[in-house]
C-alpha cells in the first residue's frame, strides 16, 4: 500500500467502519447540536460536510432542516450514504483537494480529525482552497482537529479491541511531524491478518491559521472540546476552529 494512498484503501475497508463507527453517536450528536446552537445558522442555510464518511453527521444536520451536501473520497462510504438522500440531503464521491462548487455554501464543516492525511502541505492547502472557494462571502468554516500537544502527552501506545468477532491490535507512535497508528486485524473471514497504517499531520493552530488566512478565511473563535470549552494547548483534547470568509478572499 503506497504511502500517499493509505486512506483510500483503509477508508473503503469494512473493518474501518467496524472499528470507528463504534464511536459514541450521542456525543457526536451533542457536539453538533451545541455547535449549531452557537452558530445559529438560518434554517435555509446550505451546508457542506467535508469528508462526510457514511454521512451520519450530514444526516443530523439535515434533520435540523438545513440543505446539506456531503463529500467523501470513499466510494463505498458514499454508496452507503446515498441510501439516506432526501430533498435537503445529497452525497457525492469527491476528493476535497479538487474544486467542487464556488460561492455556494453558507457553512462548511470538517468533523473529527478528517484532515491531515495527505502527503504534502500543498495538498492540504488545496483542500482548504476548495472549502474557501465553496463558501459564500462571509461564509463560515469549522474544522475539528486533534490538539497536537495534548495528543502527544496522552497517547495510548498499545491497545487491543474486539468488536463483533474481529480482533484489532493497535500500536501508536509519533515523530516530529506526524502521528501514526498501525492497526492489525484478525477476523474469521480473513485467510491471514491484514494491516493498515494511519498517518496524520501534526498541524498546530499556527499551521491552520496560516493555511486559512492564505485562502481568505479569518479565525473568529477557538474551542478545546466538544462542550465548546476554551482551548488550552496542554489540557484540552481538541482544536476546533471557527473561521469566516472575508469579502475579498486571496486565491
Amino acid at each position: 500500500m503506497s504511502e500517499q494512498a493509505w486512506y483510500k484503501d483503509w477508508f473503503n475497508s469494512p473493518f474501518y467502519h467496524k472499528l470507528y463507527f463504534e464511536r459514541d453517536d450521542k456525543e457526536a450528536a451533542g457536539f453538533i447540536s451545541r455547535l449549531i446552537d452557537h452558530l445559529n445558522p438560518l434554517t435555509e442555510s446550505y451546508i457542506l460536510d467535508v469528508a462526510c464518511g457514511r454521512g451520519r453527521h450530514s444526516r443530523i444536520l439535515a434533520e435540523k432542516g438545513f440543505f446539506v451536501t456531503g463529500i467523501d473520497i470513499s466510494f463505498e462510504s458514499i454508496a452507503f450514504a446515498k441510501k439516506y438522500e432526501s430533498q435537503n440531503l445529497e452525497f457525492f464521491q469527491h476528493d476535497m483537494r479538487l474544486p467542487f462548487r464556488v460561492n455556494y455554501f453558507d457553512y462548511a464543516f470538517n468533523f473529527f480529525t478528517s484532515f491531515g492525511y495527505f502527503k504534502t502541505r500543498r495538498e492540504h492547502d488545496d483542500a482548504i482552497r476548495t472549502i474557501a472557494n465553496g463558501l459564500k462571502p462571509n461564509g463560515v468554516f469549522v474544522i475539528d482537529y486533534l490538539n497536537v500537544h495534548y495528543s502527544e502527552d496522552h497517547l495510548i501506545y498499545n491497545e487491543t479491541k474486539k468488536i463483533n468477532g474481529t480482533d484489532y491490535e493497535i500500536r501508536r507512535w509519533h515523530d516530529e511531524t506526524h502521528f501514526y497508528k498501525k492497526i492489525m486485524i484478525q477476523d474469521p473471514l480473513l485467510m491471514h491478518a491484514i494491516g493498515f497504517t494511519e498517518k496524520v499531520s501534526k498541524f498546530s493552530f499556527g499551521d491552520f491559521n496560516d493555511m486559512l488566512s492564505y485562502h481568505g478565511l479569518q479565525v473568529q473563535e477557538i474551542f478545546g472540546d466538544y462542550q465548546l470549552g476554551n482551548y488550552d494547548v496542554r489540557t484540552k483534547p481538541r482544536l476546533i476552529i471557527v473561521a469566516n470568509k472575508k469579502l475579498k478572499a486571496k486565491n
